[in-house]
Order: structure tokens, then C-alpha cells, then sequence
């Protein structure tokens, strides 16, 4: 094992000994390097004659561009877009997402976290989080109505295996007994587990109440209390769009960060959908737990293997994304901006449920629970979602995405307000096609 490794396992083991014991074998080996990357930043603080160190072109002491490149950016000066950005992330950017988790969720108020890790997109968050955390065989719990690239990312990439509870009880709720006996049966069987949490769901856009959450906290620190190593891990791709009341508002990473040595709480979010910015692939890998002593250098510890996986992997995510966010960020009309936005999408959401209120669609399908996200799902009653799906697709030009046998998904989030009723009317069309 490399040296910078062992002292890294050393900072971890005095600090949460339990949190050895859940890195995987690849996390336990992983370190950030000394190598070239910290020459050239000492080299970037003395060398004032010649710097012949990084492996970037210069001229006349600034970043060799095309002027081709530079007349797409506007703005943005060539050493803060067309650079290697640090494995980390931007030093600036990892400050304003932390800032702002401290802002969205008050529950973290006087709570220790680390500092978030910069990823290429939440997709590399969750591959990020399986490199470090999970070995082949080590069982993940994730609802039956789950985003299908977990099993790639989970199951086929890192052979974590699946463990699946149904989402919903039959009163409609989060089905917390399914949850629960879930967990303790996969608790019995072996020293740690990972739960993933993604709310506001996807595909079904439901996130849990105020009650469910803390029910939720509240099982999964008392199977840490009876002796089971716990990585909880929320998937907050959506987060912020919520639209009813009663639904929690803020991550329960903010709840479990600190509530048992043996519960390791892991925050993947980012801008994708918080900005509306999907394509420039800027998302976070942030740590909570219960540390004894040097909390800053656990978590640090933690950062820079983290970092290490990255570097690894993809070196470092585009400094132009995280430039463009972090921008955004900073402007006065963010907040503003993000407010207009959501508004757009609550009302899609309502008009979903007006529009599925009508008793003419009872016998065709029953809607799942939805108060947030994206998404929508319903469950067919008399016809196959997947016929459904090519049905619609080639006799009306109508998308939809079919799950299984009985649920189709449908992304409210692309439909204008005014199409909604439509859309719905069709799908009727379409089922009473198939019976015909």
C-alpha cells in the first residue's frame, strides 16, 4: 500500500475506526498523489523565472488558445475555462455549493461536513461513491422503483448486489415497514450496508413527508446502534423541487450526518438539475459522520481520497462548466432565477393532478404518489406499458418511458402547462386502442 495511503487510513482510523471497516478495498488503497501535481503548485508559488512544469501550452506567458475556442466564451478568460481545473474542484466553487447546503437545509446548522468533492455530473458522484465504498458482493438497498443506471453503475460495474423494497405502502405513503425489514434482514447477514435514498424520486417523483423522513433517520440509526456499519447515501439530484407542503424540504443528509459513529452520511448532489445547466456535468460528493477529535483531518482525509478516485479516473472535471456555475452562482439574480424556474415547474405538477383527477382515466391506470421532481409515473391496469409506449410513439408521435410491465413514466418537466390534458388524453386513446 502506498505510504500517503497508509497515513490517510491512519488519519480515518484515529478519527472513526468504523469508517475503515466501510471503505472498500479500493477506497482503503486509494490516496491523492504528491507526484507531479504538487510539484507544479509549489513551482506555481516559487519558480518566478522559468515554470516548465505543467502540462499545459503557454505563450507570452499566458494560456495558448485558438481563437476559434475563445469566440464561443464570452466572458471567461482562458486560465479560468481552458485549464486544468484541480481534482478537487475549484476551490471557490467547493466554498459556495458548501455555503449553500448550509443555506437549503437548517438542520445542518452547527453540524460538521466536509468539504464537497467536485464530479463530473451526479452520474460520476454515484460512480465515485462505488469505487471508494463499495467491494463485489456488499448489498445496497435501494425501491423497486429505482433509476435503472444504479444497476450499471451498483451491479454491474462494482458487483454490489441489489436488494430491492417496494416504494410504496398500500396508503399510498413510503412503505417504511418494507424499508425497515428490508434493512434488518440484510443487517443480519452482514457487518455493513448501504442505503440509497433518491428523493425527489426518479421515475416517480415522490419525496417523503416530514413524518417519513424522520422514521427513516430514525431505523437507520438504530440498526447503527445494534452493531451494523451504515453509508447512507442520498442521491439529491433533484433537490429544491418540492411543491407541497408537507413534504420535506430538506436532505436527510442534513439529519444523519451526525447521529451515530457507525452511520456514514453521503450528500451527491449538483448543479444538473439545481441550475438547470444538465449538460455542463458539474456535481458533489460531500461527507457527514461522527467524528472523535481532528474532525477537519478525517474529512480531509476522506476529500483526498475521494480526489484520488478522480484523479484516476478522469483527472479532473472541465474548469469552463464549473467556471459557468460557479458564476452563476455569484450573480445577484441567481436566487431569483432559480424561484422563476421552480415556479414553471409546480405548476406543470399541479396541472398533472388536476388533469388526473378526472374519473374518466380510473379505469385505465392508478397514479402513483408524486409531489416533486420531474416526473410522474402511472400503472396500467388492462395493457402492457411497453405496447403502450410503441403504440403511442408510432400512431400519435406521443414519448413516454415504459418501466416494467405496468408503469409508464411520464417527465412533466418538458411539457408546457397547456399540453398536459393532451398528453393524458392520448394515453387514454391509446389504452382503449390496445383493449379494442
Amino acid at each position: 500500500m502506498n505510504p500517503i495511503a497508509q497515513s490517510l487510513n491512519q488519519i480515518i482510523e484515529k478519527g472513526n475506526p468504523y469508517l475503515m471497516e466501510m471503505l472498500s478495498d479500493v477506497g482503503k488503497n486509494l490516496f491523492f498523489p504528491k507526484g507531479i501535481l504538487s510539484q507544479s503548485a509549489e513551482a506555481k508559488e516559487k519558480a518566478h523565472k522559468l515554470n516548465a512544469t505543467i502540462g499545459i501550452a503557454t505563450e507570452k506567458g499566458r494560456t495558448m488558445i485558438f481563437p476559434s475556442v475563445m469566440d464561443s466564451i464570452c466572458g471567461i478568460r482562458p486560465a479560468a475555462s481552458l485549464t486544468y481545473a484541480p481534482s478537487f474542484g475549484i476551490p471557490a466553487l467547493r466554498k459556495i455549493w458548501l455555503d449553500s447546503l448550509f443555506i437549503k437545509n437548517p438542520s445542518l446548522s452547527g453540524k460538521s461536513v466536509s468539504l464537497p468533492v467536485v464530479t463530473c455530473g451526479i452520474t460520476h458522484a454515484i460512480s465515485m461513491f462505488a469505487d471508494v465504498w463499495l467491494d463485489p458482493n456488499d448489498v445496497v438497498v435501494l425501491p423497486d422503483m429505482m433509476w435503472g443506471n444504479y444497476n450499471m453503475i451498483l451491479n454491474v460495474r462494482r458487483g454490489a448486489v441489489i436488494r430491492h423494497y417496494p416504494m410504496f405502502s398500500e396508503n399510498g405513503g413510503f412503505n417504511l415497514e418494507a424499508f425497515e425489514k428490508t434493512i434488518r434482514t440484510e443487517a443480519k447477514k452482514r457487518d455493513k450496508i448501504s442505503v440509497l435514498l433518491n428523493f425527489p424520486n426518479n421515475p416517480t417523483g415522490y419525496t417523503v413527508t416530514v413524518e417519513e423522513g424522520e422514521r427513516i433517520v430514525e431505523i437507520l440509526t438504530s440498526i447503527a446502534d445494534e452493531g451494523t456499519n451504515v453509508i447512507a447515501v442520498m442521491d439529491d439530484a433533484y433537490f429544491g423541487l418540492f411543491y407541497e407542503d408537507q413534504t420535506l424540504k430538506e436532505s436527510l443528509f442534513a439529519n444523519l450526518c451526525d447521529r451515530h459513529p457507525r452511520l456514514l452520511a453521503i450528500k451527491l448532489d449538483g448543479a444538473t438539475k439545481e441550475s438547470f445547466v444538465w449538460g455542463l456535468r458539474v456535481g458533489f460528493i460531500t461527507y457527514g459522520c461522527v467524528i472523535d477529535g481532528d474532525e477537519k483531518g478525517v474529512y480531509d482525509a476522506l476529500e483526498r481520497k475521494t480526489a484520488g478516485g478522480i484523479r484516476g479516473a478522469i483527472s479532473n472535471a472541465s474548469h469552463l462548466c464549473q467556471t459557468i456555475v460557479l458564476k452563476s452562482m455569484q450573480d445577484d439574480n441567481y436566487m431569483a432565477e432559480k424561484e422563476e424556474k421552480f415556479e414553471i415547474l409546480k405548476n406543470r405538477a399541479i396541472r398533472v393532478k388536476e388533469v388526473l383527477s378526472d374519473s374518466r382515466f380510473t379505469d385505465a391506470w392508478d397514479v402513483y404518489p408524486f409531489n416533486s421532481g420531474y416526473f410522474m409515473c402511472i400503472r396500467l391496469k388492462s395493457v402492457n406499458a411497453e405496447a403502450l409506449r410503441v403504440h403511442l410513439l408510432e400512431k400519435y408521435g406521443v414519448g413516454l418511458i415504459s418501466i416494467g410491465e405496468k408503469d409508464l413514466r411520464v417527465a412533466f418537466s418538458c411539457l408546457e402547462e397547456n399540453d398536459i390534458p393532451e398528453l393524458f388524453n392520448i394515453v387514454l386513446r391509446g389504452v382503449e386502442d390496445l383493449k379494442g
